[in-house]
């Protein structure tokens, strides 16, 4: 976000205050306010995409957060397969960087898992 657009979002009352009547009780602006905003007002600038894969199958207000015994192979596969994506203009697999919302405990079986999917030792 460069300085131009986070002038517009601080200074914006419109949709900020539509944002705060209608959106309840579980709204927050970083992950419903900021997107919404963007995809109205500047959508030229909204890439629509992300480098990070994010469940929200769960429904809800929060993406779901993964335990210990969610992270298995079958997972980290499922985060990285299954769709194609567009990077500087041609096609490819690798549409996730990162993922979100693992509790601290994940760590030991993600870096267990992690070479097996990724196919490095």
């Amino acid at each position: 976000m460069d300085q131009d657009l986070t002038t517009e979002i601080a200074s914006d009352q419109k949709y900020f205050s539509l944002f705060r009547r209608y959106c309840k009780p579980s709204c927050y602006s970083d992950e419903h306010y900021i997107p919404t905003f963007l995809r109205l007002k500047f959508l030229e600038k909204n890439s629509n995409r992300s480098l990070t894969w994010v469940d929200w199958s769960r429904g809800g207000p929060h993406p779901t957060r993964f335990m210990r015994t969610d992270v298995t192979v079958e997972l980290l596969e499922r985060m990285r397969s299954g769709r194609t994506c567009k990077y500087n203009g041609k096609t490819t697999n690798v549409c996730s960087l990162f993922a979100r919302k693992f509790y601290p405990n994940t760590l030991d079986r993600l870096l267990r898992f992690a070479p097996k999917v990724m196919r490095f030792n």
